[in-house]
């Protein structure tokens, strides 16, 4: 089953599966933030291309209030064409190497 099916900033089609959103619920700060999910994947900070898969793409945002203080947001989906699924999704402390994709401008 389809948990979310979101059209991505960049114009990628992005699933997230019950089966992936029950593995992002494994980080328990993760409960109640389907809409932050939702939100870095159409409006993120940066996209950033996995230096280990480049199918894989880092989206990110940052958000002052979260579960775990002040933190960045990565949801991590594996794309191919126009389309993908989410890998994953958790609060991290800052944006990890990788080739740029895309940045909002300030």
């Amino acid at each position: 089953m389809v948990v979310l099916k979101v059209l991505s900033r960049l114009g990628k089609i992005l699933r997230l599966d019950e089966d992936k959103w029950n593995h992002v619920l494994e980080h328990p700060e993760m409960e109640n933030q389907i809409d932050r999910l939702r939100e870095t994947v159409v409006d993120p900070d940066e996209v950033r291309k996995s230096v280990y898969d480049p199918s894989v793409w880092l989206f990110y945002r940052f958000y002052a209030d979260t579960p775990v203080t002040e933190k960045y947001l990565l949801v991590i989906a594996k794309i191919s064409n126009k389309e993908g699924f989410i890998v994953t999704s958790f609060f991290t402390n800052r944006v990890k190497t990788g080739g740029l994709v895309w940045k909002k401008k300030p």
